[in-house]
């Protein structure tokens, strides 16, 4: 899928994991002591920006949100000192997404870029995304997620079934991709269904666990 300075190369695309940062226990790990800001850039025709990926990225965040209990507060905030922040890459930059760690405030931020051009992305992937709109926003919206999963710290994984698998291990792309859009009917399905394994899950409430909530 995606990824951030651990890189390797994938059908022309630059895929990595996220750059070393230090906390209180050596862990990446945002603060979210109050509501997470973030800010969600427009794209650009070049970059293959389409009306509605603004809507995708917000609701990948949505999802990550929704792994702990009470759901994590997330409120719009400005571009400079936003938590989380997403753009779109150009066709040209060769990625699918990467994170980038940066300091607002004396606190860990990060930059999520993603790449919505799926014409770029494999024979098989740019197929069956032109066919398909609903595969191409699959894509898209898969790779915020796994994005933001870095943007929270967590590494990638060996498991298939989970949205921080790494493709350095193998694995069929658009199998990968297809699980996920043969769960939606509609466009609106994308924010209702899961992209998560039990493993991802697990791993964000380990970063995150609320005082007396197990």
């Amino acid at each position: 899928m995606t990824l951030f300075f651990l890189a390797f190369t994938i059908v022309g695309l630059t895929l990595s994991a996220p750059v070393a940062a230090h906390s209180q226990q050596d862990v990446w790990r945002l603060d979210l002591s109050g509501p997470l800001t973030y800010f969600i850039a427009e794209g650009s025709e070049e970059s293959g920006f389409k009306e509605g990926d603004r809507t995708l990225a917000g609701w990948a965040l949505e999802a990550w949100g929704r792994q702990i209990n009470p759901p994590l507060e997330m409120v719009p905030g400005p571009e400079a000192s936003a938590t989380v922040r997403l753009y779109w890459v150009p066709a040209g930059a060769g990625l699918y997404g990467e994170m980038r760690a940066r300091m607002v405030e004396g606190r860990l931020a990060a930059d999520v870029f993603v790449r919505p051009d799926t014409d770029g992305l494999g024979l098989d992937i740019s197929g069956r995304a032109r066919l398909d709109p609903l595969f191409r926003d699959t894509v898209v919206y898969l790779t915020c997620v796994h994005e933001l999963g870095h943007a929270f710290g967590l590494p990638h994984t060996s498991d298939f079934a989970d949205i921080m698998y790494t493709f350095q291990y193998g694995g069929d792309f658009v199998a990968y991709f297809m699980r996920f859009r043969e769960k939606l009917e509609a466009w609106d399905d994308i924010r209702q269904a899961s992209p998560f394994s039990d493993a991802d899950g697990g791993a964000f409430r380990s970063l995150y666990r609320r005082p007396g909530v197990s």
